[in-house]
């Protein structure tokens, strides 16, 4: 199953259910030569989320386009000046591409292992706002947000739970909202909209 959310003119995400296997990913690929010689050390999980994102990058634009990675494992494509970014989880991999400006993207199954390491990533403030209704969705949007932020920030070291701030919220269940985060790792303490959504499956947060 393939979701394609078309955020504006210039940016859309997609979803895709990783439900095959990564020969029947390949077979609805076109361009084998590149995809073989990157797969062919990975394990059959890893070769499925990898294959299972060039499918859905091939759905979202049309035509199937080669990534390359930067060092910090930043991905952008060889020959386009398209922004984009990447995330999978245990069942789903999701992409968000952009013509105008950098995005992230982060997407998390819902699981009660996030609790064993909100000691990482979770502050004082943030802790006496978690939701009583909804605490482990909203652990896990907190989790979520930030790895997003991390990633659109591309900065080595980052200090999730010191440098990196969700101001409080309460979470809603499927349907899009927003809250807003800000930084402290940089001089210009960026402030961010991070817009979300909660499944049964998932949490997914985005920046555009």
């Amino acid at each position: 199953m393939i979701c394609i959310l078309p955020i504006n003119t210039r940016c859309q995400i997609g979803i895709i259910s990783i439900n095959k296997t990564s020969n029947e990913f390949l077979a609805e690929l076109e361009h084998h030569d590149w995809y073989r010689q990157e797969i062919g050390q990975m394990g059959e999980v890893r070769k499925r989320e990898w294959l299972a994102t060039r499918v859905l990058l091939k759905a979202l634009l049309g035509e199937e386009k080669k990534i390359i990675y930067t060092n910090s494992g930043k991905p952008y494509f060889v020959t386009e000046q398209f922004y984009m970014s990447v995330s999978h989880t245990k069942g789903y991999a999701t992409i968000i591409v952009n013509k105008e400006k950098p995005v992230s993207i982060d997407i998390e199954c819902i699981s009660p292992r996030v609790e064993k390491i909100r000691d990482r990533f979770m502050n004082k403030i943030e802790e006496n706002n978690l939701s009583q209704k909804n605490p482990l969705i909203h652990l896990l949007l907190h989790w979520s947000a930030k790895e997003t932020l991390y990633k659109f920030l591309d900065q080595k070291e980052i200090t999730f739970k010191t440098q990196l701030h969700i101001n409080p919220f309460e979470p809603v269940i499927d349907q899009w909202a927003n809250f807003t985060a800000y930084e402290t790792l940089t001089e210009k303490h960026q402030s961010f909209t991070i817009q979300y959504n909660v499944t049964k499956d998932y949490v997914l947060n985005f920046v555009y």
